[in-house]
């Protein structure tokens, strides 16, 4: 028997090629009648910046300011991936029943991914790819590409078009 899909996840960053790869979760949910439910992972503070915020302006400055702005922020963000759902399905409306929502996370890209995929059994996770070059990639690696060695789940992966 074919695999069929419920529940797609796809991580939109808002780089140019989210709305390529959300595209192709349409289409996707459209022929499984699935679920699309969105993600944006907003990376948590590297270690030595907070060390340095915690040099300049106190030990606790930095999470009394995380907390303070955390829910402001989530809020702002959810509103903007709501807003992209709509003006990428604006010309099909019929489209917008397969959205089942957004979540935003705080933490490792790669962790958030693949823990809101457990989370929501989701049956295919689908990304965007930066297209980043061979030097870049070679010491930075890529989430998609991450994603896809930590993954036990099927990933669609986007690639920028040339």
């Amino acid at each position: 028997m074919l695999p069929t899909y419920q529940n797609i996840l796809i991580a939109i960053d808002f780089t140019p090629n989210s709305d390529r790869a959300f595209k192709y979760a349409v289409l996707m949910a459209r022929q499984h009648n699935a679920k699309i439910h969105l993600l944006h992972v907003v990376p948590q503070v590297d270690t030595s910046m907070r060390n340095y915020f915690s040099l300049i302006k106190g030990q606790d400055w930095m999470s009394d300011f995380e907390q303070q702005h955390a829910e402001e922020a989530n809020t702002e963000i959810k509103n903007l991936l709501d807003s992209f759902v709509e003006k990428e399905l604006a010309n099909s409306p019929d489209d917008k029943r397969l959205f089942a929502g957004s979540k935003v996370s705080i933490g490792n890209p790669v962790s958030c991914i693949l823990d809101t995929a457990e989370q929501l059994d989701a049956d295919v996770i689908v990304l965007g790819t930066h297209s980043k070059g061979a030097i870049e990639h070679a010491f930075l690696g890529s989430v998609a590409e991450k994603v896809l060695h930590r993954s036990t789940r099927p990933i669609f992966v986007v690639p920028l078009p040339k």
